[in-house]
């Protein structure tokens, strides 16, 4: 695999083209760009396998970067120091992230991550992605990939979320599922902010579709379809706080 790297700091770059040659030894880097319009141009000669893209640089930034370009054949993996905000449209939107200064189990995760992606959905990404910048989506929607290709899903439709190892399976309100790539984890961050609740290592439940709860050791949680699913004895303290809020 090859990968072009864009940041304005000269430090940053050296970082992480050291970082992959020694934790990522798969990863050949093509070229490391100073900024976004060395990187346009470069774009046009050579076709790398994933772009490691600075957001804050100085003239163009990340974001304003890949507007200018069409039908990227590419893995985006965008490298930030801040931006809480970009962090989560980024998250929403399929793509990824990494916090400098760039830990090496998380480069090497991004990197397997973005050789088992699928190219072609990439597009659909960023233009997800640039919408929830400029306030044209609302955040509760957010994406997936799955076998058939990239989805955009509505937060309130989801019931419950199920671990399956490296997946994710989504069991929602029409009794519809979907098993999608990303791990529980992966979708906890994305939706913590909207009433879900992680009430077991296997289990993420949306707190608005919850009928009752038994009491147990850890318990278990009725949903509105029937549904009973476990509560575990170290989750049960936030699940019962949340309850309380209903």
């Amino acid at each position: 695999m090859t990968a072009i790297i864009v940041d304005d700091e000269k430090n940053s770059r050296e970082v992480l083209a050291t970082m992959l040659q020694k934790y990522c030894p798969e990863i050949a880097v093509l070229k490391s760009c100073s900024g976004a319009e060395e990187a346009l141009e470069r774009l046009q000669k050579e076709k790398p396998d994933i772009l490691f893209l600075d957001i804050e640089m100085p003239g163009m930034n990340g974001f304003e970067m890949i507007e200018h370009i069409n039908q990227p054949e590419f893995e985006i993996i965008f490298t930030t120091s801040y931006s809480e905000y970009a962090i989560k449209a980024i998250k929403h939107s399929a793509l990824d992230y990494l916090l400098k200064p760039i830990d090496k189990d998380e480069l090497i995760y991004a990197v397997k991550k973005a050789s088992k992606n699928k190219t072609p959905f990439s597009s659909s990404r960023i233009e997800h992605l640039l919408e929830l910048l400029q306030g044209k989506k609302s955040s509760r929607r957010f994406a997936v990939s799955t076998s058939e290709g990239l989805i955009i899903l509505n937060a309130a439709d989801i019931l419950y979320c199920e671990s399956d190892g490296p997946y994710c399976k989504f069991y929602f309100a029409n009794n519809k599922t979907l098993i999608t790539s990303r791990t529980l984890k992966e979708i906890e961050e994305v939706l913590q902010d909207y009433d879900f609740c992680r009430i077991h290592h296997s289990y993420l439940i949306n707190m608005k579709f919850v009928d009752k709860y038994i009491r147990g050791e850890g318990g278990e949680v009725v949903l509105t379809n029937g549904k009973k699913l476990p509560v575990s004895r170290t989750k049960k303290q936030d699940f019962l706080l949340l309850f309380e809020k209903i």
